[in-house]
């Protein structure tokens, strides 16, 4: 059996990390949906997909299951109503999805899939805004991610990222 996740994972956090570690005792193998795949360099979506798809590849490997993870940029369409056949256009099959957002549950429902709700861990501190957030203040923020994704975020010099981010509209 295969499951989809979707997110933005502007950064991957350990929340992601811990949904995706319940997914793959669920499941064969999970696809990783990297959503608003055409965002960067703005303040709510600094990192491009390539380089969240890093992020996830260097995870995943350290965790020991980068041969079950399908990693897929996903570009936004803005039309709910084509959203679902947008996404299953663009990524393998799978039999179940993954989600918290009420919308994508609801999308995914109406389509027929089954959805499985995932336990929100340390949400208010584990979030990609709260992490941006500690980031541009120097606040501690290492403990919130995987370590390679600390690294990695590190050799991209993401606080300068930030600080040149575009500011969302």
């Amino acid at each position: 059996m295969r499951g989809l996740f979707v997110g933005r994972f502007q950064p991957l956090h350990n929340g992601h990390a811990y949904i995706i570690e319940r997914a793959l005792s669920e499941v064969d193998d999970l696809i990783i949906g990297i959503g608003s795949a055409e965002s960067s360099h703005t303040s709510s979506d600094p990192l491009t997909s390539g380089e969240r798809m890093d992020m996830i590849l260097k995870a995943s490997a350290v965790q020991g299951i980068r041969d079950r993870i399908i990693p897929v940029p996903i570009r936004d369409v803005n039309r709910y109503s084509v959203w679902v056949s947008h996404v299953t256009s663009l990524v393998p099959r799978f039999d179940v999805v993954y989600t918290n957002n009420p919308l994508t549950e609801e999308l995914f429902h109406e389509a027929g899939f089954e959805v499985r709700g995932t336990a929100m861990v340390g949400r208010e501190k584990l979030s990609g805004i709260h992490i941006r957030k500690c980031i541009l203040k120097g606040s501690p923020w290492k403990d919130m991610v995987p370590a390679p994704v600390f690294e990695y975020l590190m050799g991209i010099d993401i606080l300068s990222r930030l600080k040149g981010a575009v500011p969302d509209e």
